[in-house]
């Protein structure tokens, strides 16, 4: 249910990592070595056309077949490399990927497939993934620049071990609405039809969701106003947080943050305002506030009712892209300010995203050709390319802009004929000149500058735990999390009193959580160490 969860792995795998964090014969493939048929710069990157099997996650809003869409078709006659993409809806990409992985079968590469840095460090200390560090600086010239730039990059990717198994998605610092990713909408004819004030407290947004229940905004005589809905609760959630004053290192660290009194890490499903946010959530969804089964919802059903217009809320990237109808007609929300009088905006993410991007399997004949294939996406030409398209088919250059041509403009569906970008997770650059996609419109635009002011200070990157340290990390984190999601949902719902919330925290203690945060605190000190 939620980005970024750390995923049991099995005894096998756990084994795997002290055996083979020395490399071995596995670590020998990813060794720059001198092939004339591969060329380390422009076009055809091979002399003889080749085809690499890719792994890749597909959201909902994504084409549902790669292989005929105009950007890869295009970049194989490009570079002489055929995909054969092998594609998994993201609900069920975990459970698949990780089976792929513990059944030998790999393909060439994982692509958008959502891996954590624990994932990195683990199948790569086992030979699964192989090493580029060295295949980065003769065959990935783009990514490298950018390292040179951005010294974040390198800090995000390099794993304990000191190998960088993967390439992430990296987006411009200063582009801050694509940064803020999704967002929590508000719809601007029920305000007005309603006469009511944009919502600045928690209070007032309950106030807002309730009324849109009961007053008939859209004025047909019927109760079919819907006051939030998304494809369940977390991103709604994570939106709150920062309302009872947590998730201040933002949303990479979407559990753990500092506790402002002690200046030490706290785990945030423990902390007594965590109980009154869930009391909170509790309250909308026994008032039917939600969209029915927001738990159960398919992220296609959502998208699908969001076509009738009746949201009367919804976290998303905005309606255009979602639901193809006028977002104009909605408004981006603020963080709002909750019952302490705390403001943040705890969904700010850094801007070295999903470092699991794009990873080359130890079965890939053809290495250096991937890496070179995957590199042109971290440069301008390739990012536009990846992003927009084909200038004259579907984007046009005004005034020294790109702009999406009219087809697209009118209906949003049409993007699918060209790019695949759509749900995120890809390896590649995106920068406000060459992304035109939902983050840029001058909605999410204003939204985002609306909520700069209550950004964190310090906004965390994804840490890395070493190779003796995982095994535990990764048994207390599959436990307590999942422990956590169901006692979340369990308060959310009803199905557990907050009379229980003593036996939560108590069971978390026996879980081991103090042992939990000891690791995570070592691994903030690497992290924050100059």
């Amino acid at each position: 249910m939620r980005r970024g969860y750390v995923v049991l792995l099995t005894t096998v795998m756990t084994a795997g990592i002290l055996a083979g964090c020395g490399g071995g014969a596995d670590v020998k493939k990813a060794e720059v070595k001198e092939d004339k048929t591969i060329s380390t710069s422009g076009f055809p990157i091979v002399k003889e056309p080749i085809t690499l099997k890719v792994f890749a996650g597909k959201s909902p809003s994504a084409p549902n077949d790669w292989n005929n869409v105009e950007v890869w078709k295009e970049y194989a006659k490009m570079s002489n490399i055929n995909i054969d993409w092998q594609l998994v809806p993201t609900e069920s990409l975990a459970e698949k990927r990780n089976l792929t992985l513990a059944g030998g079968d790999l393909p060439d590469a994982f692509h958008t497939s959502r891996f954590s840095a624990e994932d990195l460090l683990n199948y790569g200390g086992q030979g699964l993934f192989i090493p580029l560090n060295d295949l980065i600086k003769k065959y990935a010239p783009n990514f490298q620049k950018m390292m040179d730039q951005y010294p974040e990059i390198k800090k995000a990717i390099t794993m304990t071990d000191g190998k960088i198994y993967s390439l992430p998605s990296f987006y411009d610092p200063s582009f801050m609405s694509v940064r803020t990713g999704s967002q929590l909408w508000l719809n601007k004819k029920y305000l007005d039809t309603m006469n009511m004030k944009e919502p600045t407290t928690t209070e007032e947004f309950y106030q807002y969701l309730k009324a849109i229940k009961t007053k008939d905004p859209n004025g047909n005589g019927k109760n079919d106003e819907i006051p939030y809905a998304a494809s369940g609760y977390a991103a709604l959630l994570d939106h709150l947080k920062g309302s009872w004053g947590l998730g201040n290192r933002g949303l990479a660290h979407s559990r753990v943050d500092v506790d402002p009194t002690t200046n030490k890490l706290r785990f945030i499903p423990m902390d007594g305002r965590y109980k009154e946010l869930l009391e909170y959530m509790n309250k909308l969804y026994k008032e039917d506030l939600f969209v029915k089964d927001i738990l159960t919802l398919p992220g296609p059903e959502f998208l699908a009712k969001g076509k009738e217009g009746n949201y009367g809320s919804f976290m998303y990237t905005n309606a255009k892209v979602g639901f193809n109808v006028q977002q104009n007609d909605y408004i981006g929300a603020l963080a709002f300010t909750g019952p302490h009088g705390d403001r943040l905006f705890s969904r700010a993410r850094p801007s070295v995203q999903d470092v699991g991007s794009f990873v080359i399997t130890k079965n890939n004949k053809n290495p250096e050709a991937s890496l070179r294939w995957v590199d042109y996406f971290y440069s301008e030409e390739g990012s536009k390319m990846f992003f927009l398209g084909f200038e004259g088919k579907s984007f046009v250059m005004k005034n020294g802009k790109a702009e999406y041509a009219d087809e697209i403009k009118q209906n949003q569906e049409n993007l699918k004929k060209y790019v695949t970008f759509m749900g995120g997770y890809y390896p590649a650059m995106l920068t406000e000149k060459t992304f035109t996609g939902g983050e840029s419109d001058p909605d999410n635009i204003a939204a985002t500058k609306k909520n700069e002011a209550y950004w964190p200070k310090d906004v965390w990157g994804p840490f890395k735990y070493t190779a003796e340290e995982l095994p535990r990390f990764n048994a207390l984190s599959a436990d307590i999390n999942n422990y956590v999601n169901e006692m979340t949902t369990k308060f959310i719902m009803g199905a557990a009193p907050f009379s229980e919330w003593d036996t939560y925290t108590a069971t978390l203690k026996k879980m081991g959580i103090e042992e939990y945060l000891k690791i995570y605190t070592a691994a903030a000190d690497r992290y924050n160490k100059p």
